[in-house]
Order: C-alpha cells, then structure tokens, then sequence
C-alpha cells in the first residue's frame, strides 16, 4: 500500500496507520519510552513522532522503527515539528506561488 493511501493519527504512547479509503489499521506501533500527547509529522517516507520529550521516525509504510533519540535537555511538552518535506501539496505549492507572484 501507498502512503498517500494512508492517514496517521497518535494517542498516547501509540501511532497508527489507517487506509484513508475504509478506515481500517493497515500498522501499528506502540513507543518504547514517553507518555501523552504525541506530535506527528509526515517527512516523504518517514514519519516523525515526537511523545513527552522523545523522537522517532518511522517508515510511513511499514511502522517501522528508522531511529530514535531521547533529545536530552530539551524538556518535555508539545513538540514543534517542520521540515521542507511536509505534507503541502504540490498543487497548493502552484497556488501560493502564484498568488505571491501576483502581490508583487
């Protein structure tokens, strides 16, 4: 299955996959270490997971675990997330180009 098959969602310690067509869990994945409220981040073919303070990124299709770091003396709360391969469609991309273009 393809990730633009899928949709993500988190809670607690646990992420899921969902076909965005039926609904059902295609993968499941319960972190080792963190607890609350997870942040989720699509990056291309990687997911980033962010719970109480630790980072994982998982493949996107499979659930599974790439790499983690416990982010020492960062503290906990709810993470911030960016990267330049988010989730933006191409075709919004199109669009804000343009409209930017136009307010010049």
């Amino acid at each position: 299955m393809d990730i633009s098959d899928l949709v993500f969602t988190a809670f607690n310690k646990r992420v899921a996959a969902l076909d965005r067509d039926t609904g059902e869990i295609v993968w499941q994945w319960k972190a080792p270490s963190g607890e609350t409220y997870a942040s989720l981040l699509l990056d291309g073919d990687r997911l980033i997971v962010c719970i109480h303070g630790y980072m994982y990124a998982l493949n996107a299709a499979n659930g599974r675990l790439l790499w983690a770091n416990d982010m020492k003396g960062f503290g906990f709360g709810v993470a911030s997330l960016a990267s330049v391969r988010g989730s933006l469609s191409s075709g919004a991309l199109l669009l804000n180009s343009a409209a930017e273009s136009a307010a010049r």
